[in-house]
């Protein structure tokens, strides 16, 4: 096969850019993996399959940009953003998307304009796009700590932590390291029904709204131990 004759100029550097991938198709990862890394300028240093993994992966290794499915999260993309900069606050983010740029909420218009891949994008264009990500500057600590209420003033991402039961901590614990809810059932040897009353209720008490930020909280509050080859 003929040498590449279209790839842009990179300027010369020692320092890699670091990747991480996040999609649940294995087989478009693993595709992504090997578009990125002929590029001689970026390496893939992890690949996740949800939005725990991912989280987990983001606090652990830090890269300078993830690349992942505008759906992994299940938030408007400026949220999805806040929660990678609470475990690395130099971590980037673009996202992959199956539609135009006109299908984003105007709460999303800042991010798909900047770091949205639609479908029609090249390897080449991907590449680009991960570089210049890396190059944006890092959310400052008010961007990472709150959000906007759209009927309030600023407030803090996450509420003062009630007290969780001993059963609560339990099947917190076990959908962090992203167990589903059957499957913790199974393993405490409780109803799915049970279990699924006590996801609501300790994601009441602590604010949150999804298992992405209840992974987060899991992080930070150190219920959930990153393990070592992670």
């Amino acid at each position: 096969m003929p040498p590449r004759t279209d790839s842009p100029e990179i300027p010369f550097s020692s320092r890699k850019i670091r990747c991480g991938l996040v999609h649940d198709h294995v087989l478009l990862r693993e595709g992504l993996r090997r578009l990125l890394e002929d590029e001689p300028d970026i390496e893939v240093v992890s690949e996740a399959g949800n939005a725990a993994e991912c989280l987990r992966k983001v606090h652990e290794l830090r890269p300078d940009v993830v690349v992942a499915d505008f759906t992994t999260f299940g938030l408007p993309a400026a949220e999805a953003e806040r929660l990678v900069a609470q475990e690395s606050s130099n971590t980037k983010v673009v996202f992959l998307s199956v539609h135009d740029q006109s299908g984003f909420s105007s709460g999303s218009a800042r991010v798909a304009v900047q770091s949205c891949a639609v479908r029609q994008t090249s390897a080449g264009e991907l590449a680009e796009m991960v570089r210049k990500a890396c190059s944006r500057s890092p959310m400052r600590s008010s961007e990472i700590s709150s959000r906007r209420d759209p009927q309030g003033p600023t407030t803090t991402l996450f509420r003062e932590e009630r007290s969780l039961t001993a059963r609560e901590r339990e099947v917190l614990k076990l959908l962090a390291e992203g167990k589903t809810v059957r499957g913790a059932a199974t393993i405490l040897g409780l109803s799915v029904k049970t279990v699924d009353a006590h996801k609501f209720n300790l994601m009441r008490k602590l604010g949150i709204h999804n298992k992405a930020e209840l992974v987060m909280w899991a992080i930070q509050r150190k219920v959930v131990r990153l393990p070592v080859n992670f």
